[in-house]
C-alpha cells in the first residue's frame, strides 16, 4: 500500500509494527520527509517491515521492544527527538476455548493490552506537551488501539473484552481534559481484521477487513480528530447492540458458538 500523502504528521512512534494493523500503519504513514519509530517483539518481522517502510522512503529507526516493560518504553520515547503521532497498537488476544480463562493468560492480556498501552501513551503524552503546537494547534495525538470487543463483555473472552473496554475508557475520558493542552487521544476500536491474531478464531467474523483498508480508516479518523474510530460501522453497531443485552442472553448465546481459543502466546 502506498503512504497517504495528506497525513499531517512526519513523526511518528507504532508498536507492534512487526505484523497485522501494525504493519500496515507503518506502511501506510512511509513516505519521503517522514520518520518512523517502528517497535515490535520479534525482530525478524520488525526488520522486514522497516524496509518496506524504506523503500517507499521514510527514515525508519527499529526498535525491538516489549511494551510490558516500563523503563525501556520509557527510553523509546525519550531518544527520539520529536514525536506528532504514536499509535500504541501492540496487543495480545486469548479467549477461553470453552473453559476457565488460564490466568497467566488474564495477567498477560493486561499486562501487555493496558499496562503496555500507558507504558508508551504517558511519556510520549508529557514528551508531546513540550513541543510547539502545529498549524492546527496540536502538540500531538496518541492513538490507543481498542476494539469493536470493548462494548461487549463476550463471556468466551472476557480478559480480552475487558482489556480493550480499559483502554478505550481511558483514552476517551483522558482526551477530554489533555485539551488543554494542546493534545489529542484517540480510541481505535476495529472490527475483525485479517491477522495471525483472527486467524485461530472458529467462529463467524461478519465485515472481516484487510490490514490496509483498516490502516486507511484509521489515520481517516485520526487526521479528522475523531476521538472514537470505530469501523466498520455494521460490526460496531451489533457490538453496541449486544452489548446492552441482559448478561443471561449473552450467556446463552455464547454457549451456542465456537468459543475463542486460549492463546498460545503469553
Amino acid at each position: 500500500m502506498q503512504g497517504m500523502a495528506s497525513i499531517p504528521w512526519r513523526r511518528i512512534a507504532i508498536t507492534g509494527a512487526s505484523s497485522g494493523l501494525g504493519r500496515a500503519l507503518a506502511e501506510a504513514c512511509a513516505s519521503p520527509g517522514v520518520t518512523l519509530h517502528l517497535a515490535g517483539r520479534d525482530a525478524g518481522r520488525l526488520s522486514a517491515s522497516a524496509a518496506a517502510c524504506r523503500a517507499r522512503g521514510a527514515t525508519v529507526q527499529e526498535t525491538t521492544l516489549d511494551v510490558r516493560d516500563q523503563a525501556a518504553c520509557g527510553g523509546w520515547i525519550a531518544a527520539m527527538e520529536g514525536l506528532d503521532l504514536l499509535i500504541a497498537n501492540a496487543g495480545i488476544s486469548g479467549g477461553t476455548g470453552g473453559q476457565s480463562e488460564p490466568a497467566d493468560q488474564v495477567q498477560a492480556i493486561f499486562a501487555t493490552n493496558v499496562q503496555g498501552v500507558l507504558n508508551t501513551a504517558l511519556p510520549a503524552l508529557e514528551k508531546m506537551a513540550a513541543q510547539a503546537p502545529d498549524s492546527r494547534g496540536i502538540r500531538g495525538q496518541v492513538g490507543v488501539v481498542s476494539s469493536v470487543a470493548a462494548f461487549v463483555a463476550a463471556p468466551g473472552a472476557a480478559a480480552y473484552c475487558a482489556s480493550k473496554a480499559a483502554v478505550q475508557n481511558w483514552a476517551e475520558a483522558t482526551d477530554a481534559t489533555e485539551r488543554a493542552r494542546g493534545l489529542r487521544l484517540h480510541a481505535i476500536c476495529p472490527g475483525y481484521i485479517r491477522t495471525p491474531m483472527t486467524a485461530v478464531n472458529a467462529f463467524p467474523m461478519p465485515f472481516m477487513l484487510e490490514p490496509e483498508d483498516a490502516a486507511r480508516r484509521t489515520l481517516a479518523g485520526l487526521a479528522a480528530g475523531r476521538t472514537r474510530i470505530a469501523y466498520p460501522w455494521p460490526t460496531y453497531a451489533v457490538s453496541r447492540l449486544a452489548g446492552a443485552l441482559p448478561l443471561s442472553i449473552r450467556a446463552w448465546l455464547a454457549s451456542r458458538v465456537p468459543a475463542k481459543p486460549v492463546s498460545e502466546k503469553v
